[in-house]
């Protein structure tokens, strides 16, 4: 049996919406997708190919034939087609202080079945991206809805590389599954485990007693050698901004507080590093009217970025060199303080995490005041709002790519956030694989794991 320890073990529906990794790897072993992240792109899973007409609202996906859930019952087109159906219902998609993510996209999409193997996304809207959303699609066997709608979420059948065996608060267990079109999985049984500390962790990886482990201090991970794999996390850890009201509604202070960050002291969690622009800082800060200085109030979480309270005092003391300081307010609960940003009653700022990979979707979610989405504060910019709509339009991924380019570019000038740094992340593997890396999306993939030696 393989072992994989980490931080958080806990399924939910598979229909509501995550970036929590510690999860997302789970689900990836027990469901299919229509299409897979590899790398910066998508490639064929369950859709076997597909094809999107010229103004990116009608999808045709072809899926792969003769594929059965684990509970034996076809996974056809009628079956994706109720899962993308239950993923647009108002009560799916929930994620912290969000609901309904996926209604957004899918809501009000019409979805037809010409025949076994064949299903119709007609959408309301252009979007050139929706593979972003599909991405994390989970298909579920119709037998599990009124299981999983009832708050049983013991009750997961799909179709992916693993069976779900078994299931705890602390341990689950999965068997994988000969001859899915995909491949078959290297190693016969996965155990995901509950290891809250990332000490013990990193101990029961040395011990031998698992064989797959990650959240390590990075530090401390130095010392598992060839074991140790290092990646970029796609999750960037940012500042939202409060730019309704207050000192921060105005466009310069935003800028100044961008240009007198010294990020590389941030990641090193020192003083020194490469030096911020803090002469045009203080520029800005003048011209807004703050040349002796304000007060900022952040609101800080404990966990998720787990460094944040951390990263807030080493902040506070960069921009106190500019004449800014911070009042921090702490939240020790994770899911009030998201509820309280959707809500829109953060402080000045506050401590947040910028996740998925999809530009699109952060944009749209996040940056369009049209939409004034769950994590929206304010921010309004038609520039870029034009950018977006322009871009969910081009069915083309490289001018489609250059579009979302010019709207980064008029971000660095007019920030949403105070952007700060995607983190390095540490996964351990037992044994030498120089081979090994990470997926891009920073989610373990257990069905491609190499052969790992059992416990």
């Amino acid at each position: 049996m393989t072992v994989i320890a980490q931080a958080r073990l806990s399924l939910e529906d598979p229909h509501d919406c995550t970036d929590g990794s510690d999860t997302l790897t789970v689900f990836h072993a027990l469901y299919d997708t229509l299409v897979r992240r590899v790398g910066q792109d998508f490639v064929p899973y369950l859709a076997q190919r597909w094809a999107v007409s010229d103004d990116a609202r009608t999808w045709t996906f072809h899926l792969h034939p003769g594929v059965m859930f684990h509970d034996g019952t076809p996974c056809d087109a009628s079956a994706v087609a109720a899962s993308l159906a239950r993923m647009a219902r108002e009560d799916k998609g929930y994620t912290l202080g969000a609901p309904a993510v996926w209604r957004q996209y899918l809501g009000a999409a019409g979805i037809t079945v010409p025949d076994d193997l064949t299903v119709i996304l007609t959408l309301r809207e252009s979007m050139a991206d929706l593979l972003d959303v599909l991405e994390q699609g989970f298909i579920v066997a119709p037998s599990a809805f009124a299981a999983l709608d009832a708050g049983d979420h013991s009750r997961q059948i799909g179709s992916g590389p693993y069976r779900l065996e078994s299931m705890t608060s602390d341990r689950l267990t999965a068997r994988r599954v000969h001859g899915h079109f995909a491949g078959t999985p290297a190693n016969p049984f996965l155990t995901w485990e509950r290891v809250p500390d990332p000490a013990d962790r990193l101990a029961l990886l040395e011990q031998g007693k698992v064989q797959v482990a990650n959240g390590f201090d990075f530090l401390a991970s130095q010392r598992l050698g060839a074991m140790r794999h290092v990646y970029l996390s796609p999750v960037a850890i940012i500042y939202l901004l409060n730019a309704a009201r207050g000192p921060l509604a105005d466009a310069r202070m935003r800028r100044a507080l961008s240009l007198a960050v010294d990020r590389d002291a941030l990641i090193a969690d020192v003083v020194a590093g490469a030096a911020p622009d803090r002469h045009t800082a203080l520029r800005l800060l003048a011209e807004a009217g703050h040349a002796d200085g304000l007060t900022l109030d952040v609101d800080c979480p404990t966990r998720l970025p787990d460094e944040a309270e951390r990263l807030t005092a080493v902040l506070a003391d960069q921009l106190a060199q500019v004449g800014v300081t911070l009042s921090v307010f702490v939240h020790s609960e994770r899911e009030d303080y998201a509820h309280m940003v959707r809500r829109k009653e953060i402080r000045d700022m506050c401590v947040f995490d910028s996740s998925p990979m999809s530009t699109y979707r952060v944009l749209y979610e996040k940056i369009d005041s049209r939409v004034a989405g769950a994590w929206w504060q304010g921010y309004a910019n038609p520039a870029i709002e034009a950018l977006l709509d322009q871009g969910r339009a081009t069915t083309d991924r490289i001018r489609r790519a250059a579009i979302w380019r010019k709207a980064c570019r008029l971000l660095q000038d007019d920030p949403a956030w105070l952007t700060l740094y995607n983190p390095l992340r540490v996964i351990g593997l037992a044994g030498a694989h120089p081979a090994f890396q990470m997926p891009a999306d920073g989610v373990i993939d257990a069905a491609r794991l190499p052969l790992l030696p059992e416990v």
